[in-house]
């Protein structure tokens, strides 16, 4: 059974990391650099960088934060937020990331996907994306841009396999309804896309406490599990988590 993945999601605004609840009312929680280096001695499996605004304010990515982050971490690290070229992607990726994640520029030209995937690799292209539940759409979720501030036509089961046809390795969904409100993954959103792609699907979205990560990882047939509020702010740390998803039957790499 190949083992589960536990990412945290450093989520930066004006150089700091921050966090809030269902997009809003975010607040600065530490620096990103010096997290990332306590969550890399933790034993995390993989980080995650968003450049939070950089898509509503229309401006590339801070490099230099990415930069400093890669030079201290030697896992997996993938970056988005503001990425809306080919050269785009090529900065990140030469800044030291072995993931480019799109989102809004995705929904806005979605050949992006594809010409990113035949130049880097469809390892290296990750769909992020952000949706809420809304029954009028097929899957029953509606995908939104620009930091959960603005709404498309998008199923978000449909935009999903468009996206994995044109090149996207992996999917992160995030839930705007459970971010931030650490009281548990949306399930049925997870397990829709987790049973219906043939990428590896992160859960986004929700945590609280570990039980939150079994559920995903096992009813959710999530191959990962993204967190942020549980290590930034909530006490828990990677070691302590794994522990409880590997006494959970979870498989997972522990240092």
């Amino acid at each position: 059974m190949l083992q589960k993945r536990v990412i945290v999601c450093l989520d930066v605004k004006d150089g700091k990391t921050t966090k809030g609840v269902r997009f809003k009312g975010n607040v600065e929680v530490g620096d990103p650099v010096e997290m990332a280096e306590e969550y890399y001695r933790q034993g995390v499996d993989e980080l995650v960088f968003y450049d939070i605004t950089a898509s509503h304010e229309k401006r590339g990515i801070m490099l230099d934060v990415v930069r400093r982050v890669a030079k201290k971490i030697f896992i997996p690290f993938a970056v988005g937020g503001g990425i809306a070229s080919l050269d785009d992607m090529r900065a990140v990726i030469l800044a030291g990331a072995e993931k480019v994640s799109v989102n809004s520029q995705a929904v806005k030209n979605p050949q992006i996907i594809r010409q990113g995937a035949e130049l880097f690799g469809n390892q290296c292209v990750v769909l992020g994306m952000d949706a809420a539940r809304d029954a009028a759409m097929p899957s029953g979720y509606r995908v939104y841009i620009n930091g959960g501030r603005t709404s498309t036509e998008l199923d978000a089961l449909e935009w999903a396999q468009e996206a994995v046809e044109l090149g996207a390795g992996e999917v992160v969904v995030n839930s705007i309804d459970a971010d931030g409100t650490r009281e548990g993954y949306e399930i049925p959103l997870t397990r829709l896309l987790s049973t219906s792609l043939e990428v590896p699907v992160v859960a986004s979205g929700g945590a609280g406490r570990s039980q939150h990560l079994i559920e995903v990882l096992s009813e959710g047939k999530a191959d990962a599990a993204l967190i942020a509020s549980m290590v930034h702010i909530q006490g828990y740390t990677i070691n302590g988590i794994k522990s409880d998803l590997s006494n959970a039957g979870i498989p997972v790499r522990i240092d």
